[in-house]
């Protein structure tokens, strides 16, 4: 281990091979538990995480990844690495494999139960997966199951190697080379170790060096209830094949089903521990194993000679990728409410700061102006007045453009933009959709399902234009502007809507937009084509 690195730096050619070495890094970090989370400190049990996720792998698994990488390829020959497993395992060796001997070809054999969300992570670190039928974790002799296959493969082929975590006793040695002596350097006074058993190795190497360096400390294995399932640890009959000497590396085994195991490592992460559920798993192992000694009166027989007891439990991995198990596994009371769920099923298109402009710059973009004698203003914005004050035919809709005006016909029958058309989806005495999740929730599907199949008239006017969209106050036409653009169509909004051509007329007292008056017939009303949305 580092003795020298203390700032945790790393330079050079090497840089992040020396990042994902061991011996170049300070030792991974040893966390106690917060009090409320130990239900036993005032017996004297302190408990310790071992935070095995701060390598930069993020798992348990980078120490025998780095260790049967090491001892298994052979420079100049080896192409391509094969391995049999559910995650940690083989993303370790695909990034290790790069980093320390520039191998690009990692390949992932594995359970077609495996969650798509793994396989999504997997893919996403770039290995190639093949995957399998019958039992999600086969035993390693099973000719029919992806261990054996991938032995196979590899067998008689110098370019292919296959380290095969079960089976291979560098899986476990690396915890006696590395993770073992970090812990006993950290926490010289420990007398507890626990780790989940899953091919066993993290066990039985850690087991298999406190025996010689500290004999006093009780090893603790924890394998998974019967019928049960844990991401990573297997159950008691499934380690019967198991050819490592687990039997002799532990003193006592815990069996933890998977409720616990989320929910405890669940607390963990909103105290800080980010960990998985197999953390949560072994935590839950040392909390049986501490009260059945507490229930005995015998809690004192494994205490140190400071009259506490330490104990240290493994962090494997992060939560991330067991996301949607958590929610499957744990009841809805586990997790907080989302306000205003409804809307994840509505308002699905993105919007653009871009489509929303200025009445300023969009009205002029959009309309035709013919310029009047210098004594005769272009037009008149005033709040509350605004009319044509220009001679007929001052103002005209572009060729290339449509107007859609979403206000009920009573108001655009009052004042309306030259050539608008008339869709009555909003009414002036509703909030913004952005501000009401109700309106929101009622608006968007009418106006989603509207333009997927517009009439035949109004498509012609959508179709090759560029389309503006106005509302009372421009929120109703920001959100059908992201669904036109959605469907493929040149779509803008003003901002503010007609509030803000009332705000720019009390600015402008000589310029601005010609529009409709009171009874002049330039917009087209088509208010037989919708309805208006009226929240219940």
């Amino acid at each position: 281990m580092s003795g020298n690195n203390y700032l945790n730096v790393y330079r050079g050619p090497n840089s992040v091979r020396d990042y994902f070495d061991p011996d170049s890094a300070p030792p991974l970090p040893l966390v106690e538990i917060p009090d409320g989370l130990n239900p036993y400190r005032r017996d004297g049990v302190r408990v310790y995480a071992k935070m095995m996720t701060m390598h930069p792998a993020n798992n348990v698994k980078a120490m025998p990844a780095l260790n049967l990488i090491e001892k298994g390829v052979t420079p100049g020959k080896t192409n391509t690495i094969i391995e049999y497993s559910s995650g940690s395992t083989v993303i370790s060796m695909s990034l290790i494999a790069r980093v320390f001997h520039s191998i690009s070809d990692v390949r992932a054999f594995l359970s077609n139960k495996t969650s798509v969300a793994k396989l999504r992570l997997m893919q996403f670190f770039g290995l190639g997966i093949t995957l399998f039928g019958g039992p999600s974790q086969p035993e390693p002799t099973d000719e029919r199951g992806g261990i054996r296959a991938a032995q196979r493969l590899s067998e008689g082929n110098e370019s292919i190697v296959n380290p095969n975590q079960y089976e291979n006793d560098d899986n476990w040695k690396s915890h006696v080379r590395w993770t073992g002596p970090q812990i006993l350097r950290q926490l010289p006074e420990i007398n507890l170790i626990c780790a989940g058993m899953g091919t066993s190795g993290t066990i039985t190497g850690l087991g298999m060096f406190f025996k010689e360096a500290k004999p006093s400390v009780f090893r603790l294995g924890v394998c998974t209830a019967a019928g049960d399932r844990v991401p990573g640890p297997r159950s008691f009959a499934l380690l019967a094949p198991v050819e490592f000497p687990w039997k002799s590396a532990v003193d006592h085994i815990e069996d933890v089903g998977s409720h616990d195991s989320f929910s405890l490592s669940l607390d963990l992460c909103r105290e800080g521990i980010v960990c998985g559920p197999s953390s949560g798993f072994n935590l839950k192992g040392l909390f049986q194993f501490i009260e059945k000694h507490k229930a005995a009166g015998t809690l004192r027989d494994i205490a140190g000679d400071d009259g506490e007891i330490h104990c240290v439990f493994l962090c494997c991995d992060l939560p991330y990728q067991y996301i949607n198990e958590y929610f499957d596994k744990l009841s809805a009371e586990h997790f907080p409410p989302i306000a205003n769920e409804s809307l994840t099923k509505v308002d699905l298109y993105r919007y653009d700061e871009a489509w929303e402009k200025d009445a300023a710059v969009a009205l002029p973009s959009f309309l035709d102006v013919k310029r009047m004698t210098h004594d005769a203003p272009i037009f008149n914005l005033r709040s509350r007045a605004i009319g044509v004050i220009g001679r007929s035919g001052a103002v005209a809709l572009k060729q290339d453009a449509t107007i859609i005006d979403l206000r009920q016909s009573i108001d655009f029958e009052v004042f309306s933009l030259p050539g608008s058309v008339n869709l009555p989806f909003v009414s002036s005495s509703h909030a913004s959709p952005f501000s009401d999740p109700v309106v929101l929730e009622m608006l968007w599907p009418k106006l989603d399902d509207y333009f997927s199949t517009p009439p035949d008239d109004l498509f012609r006017l959508l179709q090759g234009k560029r389309i503006l969209l106005l509302c009372y106050d421009g929120d109703s036409s920001r959100m059908a502007t992201s669904i036109l653009r959605a469907k493929g169509y040149e779509a803008e909004s003003v901002r503010g809507g007609f509030r803000a051509l009332d705000v720019l007329g009390a600015r402008e007292d000589d310029d601005s937009v010609a529009v409709n008056g009171h009874g002049t017939k330039q917009g087209i009303a088509v208010t037989r084509e919708v309805e208006l949305v009226t929240p219940s």
